[in-house]
């Protein structure tokens, strides 16, 4: 590209937003990478100045820290490129067992974190770049959020809200947004990816009623710690970055060939059960 793009990152301290900001950074752009803690990028930060990489501590369940975060973009370089939603965490178990704090506490990251992110960059992309530049929005979501599974259903809810919610907060902006605004959305599902947060995710207490060691949420209990993803994650950060660089992206990108069958595998199912309607009566009308 003949211009150095901004980046802004969320969930930057490890896996994809770690992997991120790191090529984003090797092909001589600029990164505002977000997260909880600061101090993972403490490297990074003795290698780069001030001027390419800009570190932030953001809780995207802060609405103030978000804005105050797109404030310091703006005050430090004035415009801004691409923003990609990564933040996220889960806690897996069977739907009686996670508890309602913990379902509440994932989808204020997963979901309303990623929506609050949204807003303020519709709005920089808007207002603040020069009329007509516009940007480029990555939603990091999952293939657990195609298709729900046992032993993963809050989780898979929260990322749902990105495959089905924000999906349709995706087609409204496509529809809302003035086409000169130049505002361009992706939804990527990746698949199965060696990161950090796949060792780090935490497991409810099992219900007492789950016991049976055949039921598939009792089994994938067992099994999870003997998943081996296949997935690179530094190939697949190159593909987001290709991505945001597309004169006409995608709406939804599954990305890996596990996602792609959990896609495919959505679709027929869904149309199976469209099928099955048309033995239902038809006539449903209100009499004129």
């Amino acid at each position: 590209m003949s211009f150095s793009r901004v980046w802004f990152t969320t969930g930057s301290a490890n896996g994809f937003g770690r992997f991120l900001t790191e090529h984003v950074l090797s092909q001589g752009e600029i990164v505002v990478a977000t997260m909880r803690r600061t101090s993972p990028l403490d490297d990074l930060k003795a290698k780069y100045s001030s001027d390419r990489l800009l570190v932030v501590k953001v809780d995207v369940n802060n609405s103030h820290e978000i804005a105050d975060a797109f404030a310091q973009v703006k005050m430090a370089f004035g415009r801004l490129d691409v923003v990609v939603n990564n933040a996220g965490w889960g806690v897996f178990g069977e739907v009686e067992a996670v508890r309602g704090e913990d379902a509440r506490a994932m989808f204020d990251t997963n979901f309303w974190g990623a929506v609050n992110v949204s807003r303020e960059a519709v709005k920089f992309f808007r207002d603040v770049n020069a009329p007509g530049v516009g940007g480029r929005l990555l939603q990091i979501s999952s293939l657990l959020g195609v298709g729900g599974g046992p032993g993963v259903g809050f989780y898979s809810a929260t990322k749902f809200a990105l495959w089905a919610a924000l999906e349709g907060v995706s087609e409204s902006l496509a529809a809302e947004l003035d086409p000169a605004w130049n505002i361009m959305v992706t939804i990527i599902e990746p698949g199965g990816y060696r990161t950090e947060g796949l060792s780090k995710v935490q497991w409810a207490t099992s219900h007492p009623a789950y016991a049976n060691p055949d039921l598939p949420a009792t089994k994938m209990r067992g099994f999870w710690d003997k998943i081996s993803p296949f997935g690179d994650p530094r190939k697949a950060v190159r593909r987001f970055y290709e991505i945001a660089s597309l004169s006409d992206p995608p709406l939804h990108l599954p990305l890996g060939k596990d996602a792609i069958a959990t896609v495919r595998g959505k679709i027929a199912s869904l149309n199976s059960d469209t099928d099955k309607s048309i033995y239902l009566p038809e006539d449903l009308e209100l009499e004129q």
